[in-house]
């Protein structure tokens, strides 16, 4: 149990993520960032609309979390913020991830038209390999400076893509992505499971976090859409976005991306939007880690 209590699992898992993350759509098209950052609209609604509720603030800070998509990220904060909450949130962010295929479409067509759905984008510029080195170097010294209580999990997101890219650790790189991941994520069901006993669960309080929760993740959903279509209205003609990229701004890679490229081949088949998705979808998982430092920075103790 340590391994959560301290953070070590999460952190663990992100070195594996980082190590099977391809930073270049995003560099290729740094728009996306606005975007992932627009998908964690859902974490500070449904924060403060957990606080109304009466959870105290730390509590509040690990139920919105939920709507970053991202369960070590979740697991991270709660074990530090909330150890009470950690299974009931565990159970709500890995069930949330999973069901991303059947949250997402509906609110997607309900806020796109068939014509915004069908926009295609031109294909992004290749991206050096010197980029691919760089990035995770200074991202990771960016938002360690800016905040020291992210720098845990960027540091490792990072620390794994860079294993990846810099390619004369290729052994080290695999494991990671293999291996070590999945006896990580192993540890981590059976450390978390062990903490779901009957009454944390079968209460009022878990079911309206499991509420909160889905509600965290359309709030995201809508965040990442309804910016797309925004900044679309600057956009030139022919540089426009297909806001269904959006919706991959919360974390859950690659999945998210995924269902933006269905929902799009939907309204026309030839349009190939995964690897375009795949840009806000890395920004999202940058960016639930910074909320997460965030909310570690200034709530805790609270």
């Amino acid at each position: 149990y340590l391994g959560v209590k301290l953070g070590i699992y999460p952190c663990l898992i992100f070195v594996g993520v980082g190590a099977m993350t391809d930073f270049g759509p995003l560099i290729a098209n740094p728009k996306s960032f606005m975007l992932g950052a627009a998908a964690q609209l859902g974490i500070f609604v449904t924060f403060l609309g957990a606080y109304a509720l009466g959870f105290t603030p730390a509590q509040a800070g690990s139920i919105g979390i939920i709507g970053g998509a991202d369960g070590p990220t979740a697991i991270f904060l709660t074990a530090r913020l909330a150890p009470e909450l950690l299974g009931p949130i565990a159970v709500a962010a890995y069930s949330y991830m999973a069901l991303v295929p059947v949250i997402q479409p509906p609110i997607m067509r309900l806020l796109t038209t068939k014509k915004e759905r069908e926009i295609k984008m031109s294909q992004l510029r290749p991206v050096s390999k010197t980029e691919k080195i760089l990035f995770p170097i200074i991202i990771a010294v960016i938002i360690s400076l800016l905040l020291p209580s992210a720098a845990p999990l960027i540091g490792c997101l990072m620390l794994g893509n860079l294993m990846k890219e810099c390619g004369v650790v290729d052994r080290l790189s695999k494991t990671v992505q293999n291996e070590l991941m999945n006896i990580v994520v192993i540890f981590l069901g059976i450390t978390v499971g062990a903490t779901a006993t009957a009454e944390a669960f079968i209460n009022v309080q878990t079911l309206s976090i499991l509420v909160l929760g889905v509600l965290a993740f359309a709030l995201g959903t809508a965040g990442g859409l309804l910016l797309a279509k925004f900044m679309n209205l600057f956009l030139p003609e022919g540089k426009k976005m297909n806001p269904l990229i959006g919706s991959a701004g919360v974390s859950a890679v690659p999945m998210a991306a995924r269902v933006s490229q269905k929902v799009g081949a939907e309204a026309d088949p030839t349009n190939f939007l995964l690897m375009h998705a795949m840009g806000p979808n890395v920004a999202g998982v940058i960016g639930t880690a910074m909320v997460a430092g965030f909310f570690i920075a200034t709530l805790t103790n609270h």
